[in-house]
């Protein structure tokens, strides 16, 4: 029975370890930019950043969650000015910049009026 048991954990494990390493390919493949998607590295970029955010309790997990999403905003902006010649998404990242900007100061002003460490 134990090696009925071992052979099928080997094999749920065997199973996993492939899973996981398609699942981080094909997050490779998406983070690596293209001419007609250069957002990737931005983009897990933020992920990564808004899956560790975490305070102390819901409302200021939300809080430093949103500070890293404005933050992702940014970035992504600041590559669509770079790439793009149309002037009207031009002026929307603008406008994303610097709103995206003000909530984050807004957000981290919120951190600080609580006592908490602003990021």
């Amino acid at each position: 029975m134990n090696k009925v048991l071992t052979a099928v954990a080997v094999g749920v494990m065997a199973t996993a370890a492939t899973a996981q390493q398609q699942d981080h390919s094909a997050h490779a493949k998406m983070m690596k930019p293209t001419a007609s998607n250069p957002y990737g590295p931005a983009e897990m970029k933020m992920h990564e950043r808004m899956m560790g955010a975490a305070g102390a309790d819901a409302t200021e997990t939300w809080v430093r969650k949103m500070i890293e999403h404005h933050r992702g905003g940014v970035e992504t902006s600041q590559i669509v000015l770079r790439e793009s010649r149309d002037p009207k998404v031009r002026q929307m990242a603008s406008t994303t910049i610097t709103d995206q900007n003000r909530e984050i100061g807004e957000l981290q002003a919120w951190l600080r009026s609580h006592g908490k460490r602003a990021q």
